[in-house]
């Protein structure tokens, strides 16, 4: 597995920049079918997709260089190489979901709650692209595995330094695969649910996907009484997502029996 597609002279097309850039233009496109259901203009979507995409990469950066202080303490030069891999998904969900609610709120004055629906499936979709890029780049790699589908990493790769030409479990396409699932559940809750539930129900199953999914993970350097911080932040989303579909499906059910009570 090699992370370039191929260079010409000093530069190098890589398969992680590849990927990133189909996952903003399907994260956009997502957005634009479903964009009525949060009253947005299509300027409007543009707007949060950049943002989200920008806040996103920034906050997935600070996360990964804060776990990794270590490394980047001496090579501070490392720190801005955001092309050579390295990003946190949850840094880059928390800043990214900060953003978009200040400009939905403040700027665009939209429910940001409608907004942050649409914008679940289009998460789910780009990341998942993302984690194929991570798959190609050799970053986020998996544990060494006795699987058919397992893989090896060239040599001067992360996972080759590590794990030699071990074959290795592809957790980078396992959750590719599971957030692809997840982006047609999401879209599907944003068209027929109630308002809330998609943003919701994408906090709980992500949680829930990334607890699992880090098992099968060996990039790990640091746990947290025996669990990747990935895991602690996974586990924190489980009861989130379950308390925001109870409050957003009972709120539904209040709007819809002060409905039928007005109507009689």
């Amino acid at each position: 597995m090699d992370p370039v597609i191929f260079s010409i002279g000093s530069f190098s097309l890589r398969w992680y920049g590849v990927m990133a850039a189909l996952g903003f233009l399907l994260a956009l496109g997502l957005m634009l079918l479903n964009r009525r259901h949060a009253r947005l203009s299509k300027d409007q979507v543009t707007n949060t997709v950049m943002l989200a995409m920008l806040a996103g990469v920034l906050g997935a950066r600070i996360f990964y260089v804060c776990l990794n202080w270590s490394f980047y303490r001496q090579h501070p030069a490392m720190i801005v190489r955001v092309d050579q891999g390295g990003l946190v998904f949850y840094g880059g969900f928390i800043l990214a979901a900060v953003a978009l609610i200040y400009y939905i709120r403040k700027i665009c004055r939209k429910d940001f709650v409608r907004v942050l629906d649409i914008t679940a499936p289009a998460l789910a979709a780009a990341h998942a692209l993302g984690r194929i890029g991570c798959f190609f780049n050799g970053c986020c790699y998996g544990k060494p595995a006795q699987l058919f589908w397992a893989y090896s990493y060239a040599p001067g790769t992360e996972p080759f330094k590590r794990y030699g030409a071990l074959p290795l479990h592809p957790v980078q396409i396992y959750e590719a695969l599971l957030n692809i699932v997840l982006a047609a559940v999401l879209f599907y809750l944003v068209r027929q649910g109630r308002r809330g539930m998609a943003m919701s129900a994408y906090i709980l199953a992500y949680g829930v996907l990334r607890f699992i999914d880090e098992f099968f993970r060996g990039d790990h350097v640091e746990l947290v009484r025996g669990f990747t911080p990935a895991q602690v932040i996974g586990f924190g989303m489980i009861p989130l997502g379950i308390g925001l579909l109870i409050y957003f499906y009972r709120t539904a059910q209040r709007s819809e029996n002060s409905g039928l009570e007005a109507a009689e």
